[in-house]
C-alpha cells in the first residue's frame, strides 16, 4: 500500500533515490564479491570502487586517496577528532557527536548568537597556542543556519602561518561536519577552505550507514579500527561497495540538481511559513533568515507542547520533528534551543519542518492546514 503521509523530517532521513538504488543493485546480487580478492571478478569491482570514490573525490574537489569511507558521519566525526591529541574548539550547537568527541579532549565550546550563527571572531578568540583543531558544522541541523566557514577557515589558516613563521610544530586544522545540506549548499572543499570535511549519505538519498571523512594531505590521520588494512590503513573492514557506489550516484544527483532543488525548496519553505505565521502572529521562527539551508523551518508556538501536536499530527499523516531526532530519542530539550537562548515556553512548544524531494505545493499546502488545524486545537485545549 502506498504512503500518502506528508513527510517534513528531511534533515532526519531521506529517502533512497531511485537512481541510486538502481546503481546499487547489481553489487548487492551478481557483482558480491571481495574487492580485496584476487580474481578477475574481484579485480573488476575493486576497480568499480575505486571509480565511485574518484567520482565523489571529483564532486568534493579534492583527490581520491584523500578519502576514507566509514560506516556514517559519526564515525567520520570521531575519525577526524582522533587526528588530534591537543585543545580543541567547537561550537556549542554543534551535532552530539561533535561534542562527545571534544569531550575527549582539552576543549572550548564557543557560543552561537541568537540566530544559530557562530562568529569568526569568537571562534578566532578561543584559538590558544595549543589549538589543534576546530570543528564547525557547515550547516546547523536543527535552525538549518549556515555557519561563515570561509571566514572561520581564514583565520585558522592565518593562525597555522603564525606557528609556522614561529617555528612552532603544533598543527592546527579545520574540521566541518557537512552532512546536513548536501545538494542546498557547495560542498567544495577548497572554496570552503577546510582541512576536514564529514559527509553522511543517509542525508542526501543515499543509502544509511555509508559516511566519509575527506582529509587534505596536511592531516596525519591514526585509525580508530585496525585489521586488514583497508582503506590505506585507517578504516580496516571489507569496502562497502553497494553503499560507496550509491553514495557517489547520490552526490552526483544532487551537484546536478542543486541550483533547481535550492529554489523550489526555498519557494515551499516560504510558503509554509507564511501560512504558519499568518494564523499565528506569536509564532518564533529560529535561525538566520537569510543564511539557511533552503528545506529548514524551525518555528515555536509559545506555551504549547509541541509533543502533543506531533503525535497529533502523525495520527494525521504528518510527520515531524520536535528538535534533532538524537535529542528527541532522549526526551530532552534540545542543547542547541538552550544554546541560542528561547525560553521554555517558546522552546517546548517548537517543530523542525524540513522539506525535500518527498514534498510538493499541493502536500505543502495540507501540511499548513493540518500544522494549523492542530496547534489551534492544542491552544483551545489549554484555554480549557
Amino acid at each position: 500500500m502506498k504512503d500518502t503521509s506528508i513527510f517534513l523530517d528531511h534533515a532526519a532521513a531521506t529517502p533512497l533515490d531511485p537512481k541510486v538504488l538502481q546503481a546499487m543493485q547489481p553489487y548487492l546480487t551478481d557483482l558480491f564479491y571481495n574487492p580485496s580478492a584476487p580474481y578477475a571478478p574481484a579485480i573488476s569491482v575493486r576497480h568499480e570502487y575505486e571509480a565511485a570514490k574518484a567520482m565523489i573525490a571529483h564532486t568534493l574537489g579534492g583527490k581520491p586517496d584523500e578519502l576514507i569511507m566509514t560506516a556514517g558521519a559519526t564515525e567520520s566525526i570521531n575519525l577526524a577528532f582522533h587526528a588530534v591529541s591537543g585543545h580543541v574548539v567547537a561550537s556549542n550547537i554543534e551535532h552530539h557527536a561533535v561534542l562527545r568527541a571534544a569531550e575527549r579532549c582539552s576543549h572550548t565550546l564557543v557560543a552561537a548568537d541568537e540566530r544559530g550563527m557562530v562568529s569568526p571572531e569568537v571562534v578566532q578568540a578561543a584559538i590558544t597556542e595549543e589549538t589543534q583543531l576546530v570543528s564547525i558544522a557547515l550547516a546547523n541541523n536543527e535552525l538549518g543556519t549556515i555557519q561563515p566557514l570561509r571566514d572561520i577557515a581564514a583565520i585558522v589558516r592565518q593562525e597555522r602561518a603564525r606557528r609556522i613563521a614561529n617555528g612552532e610544530a603544533t598543527p592546527i586544522y579545520l574540521h566541518s561536519d557537512a552532512s546536513q545540506g548536501v545538494g542546498q549548499v557547495d560542498i567544495s572543499v577548497a572554496r570552503l577552505g577546510v582541512d576536514m570535511l564529514t559527509l553522511n549519505a543517509a542525508k542526501a538519498y543515499g543509502p544509511k550507514q555509508v559516511g566519509l571523512l575527506w582529509a587534505s594531505t596536511l592531516v596525519k590521520l591514526t585509525p580508530q579500527i585496525v585489521g586488514g588494512g583497508q582503506e590505506r590503513g585507517l578504516r580496516s573492514g571489507t569496502e562497502n561497495v553497494a553503499g560507496t557506489i550509491g553514495f557517489a550516484k547520490a552526490l552526483e544527483l544532487a551537484a546536478t540538481h542543486r541550483k533547481h532543488e535550492v529554489e523550489r525548496l526555498g519557494e515551499l519553505r516560504d510558503r509554509l511559513q507564511r501560512h504558519l505565521i499568518d494564523a499565528f502572529p506569536q509564532a518564533v521562527v529560529s535561525g538566520h533568515q537569510k543564511h539557511r539551508l533552503a528545506g529548514h523551518l524551525h518555528i515555536s508556538f509559545p506555551n504549547i507542547d509541541a509533543e502533543r501536536v506531533l503525535f497529533a499530527l502523525e495520527s494525521r499523516g504528518v510527520l515531524v520533528a520536535t528538535g534533532s531526532a538524537c535529542a528527541a530519542n532522549k526526551g530532552t530539550r534540545s542543547h542547541v534551543l538552550d544554546a541560542i537562548g528561547l525560553v521554555p515556553e517558546i522552546a517546548d512548544g517548537s517543530l523542525r519542518l524540513t522539506l525535500g524531494h518527498l514534498n510538493d505545493q499541493e502536500s505543502i499546502e495540507r501540511a499548513a492546514l493540518i500544522i494549523t488545524e492542530e496547534v489551534q486545537r492544542e491552544y483551545d485545549r489549554m484555554a480549557g
